[in-house]
């Protein structure tokens, strides 16, 4: 399974991401996902969200992730992006692919991943008032 994982501070363009995807003759799916800061966060409004992490861990971490869920599901190619720093509302905090040979696959392997992420990798927000 082809993976990459960035941890950045510049924002996401995810017009040029979907445009550099892979292209493959056998993947019936492309699964992408755009997380989304909102203005409202523990119940009051919000600037954003500043992002912080340890960054060698996290990407230890991601690395035990693609691990796993190349175990569990046929999946090609996963590629995921992370913004650190401040992240105003209405941009883009997280951006994730997903490619498979087909939907079912894709769209659990995505779910699997963003759930497991929140979980275990140390990134964490502080919201921007």
């Amino acid at each position: 399974m082809e993976r990459e994982v960035i941890l950045t501070r510049d924002p996401i363009d995810e017009v040029a991401l979907s445009r550099a995807r892979r292209r493959s003759t056998t993947a019936g799916a492309v699964i992408t996902f755009l997380g989304v800061v909102r203005d409202l966060e523990a119940g009051g409004r919000i600037q954003g969200l500043d992002y912080t992490a340890h960054e060698a861990m996290a990407r230890h971490q991601f690395g035990l992730l693609m691990e796993s869920l190349a175990a569990r599901w046929p999946v090609e190619s996963v590629r995921l992006v992370h913004r650190l720093g401040p992240v105003l509302v209405g941009e883009a905090s997280l951006w994730v692919e997903v490619v498979a040979p087909h939907r079912g696959e894709a769209f659990a392997a995505c779910q699997w991943l963003i759930d497991e992420m929140k979980r275990v990798v140390p990134i964490w927000k502080r919201a921007i008032a």
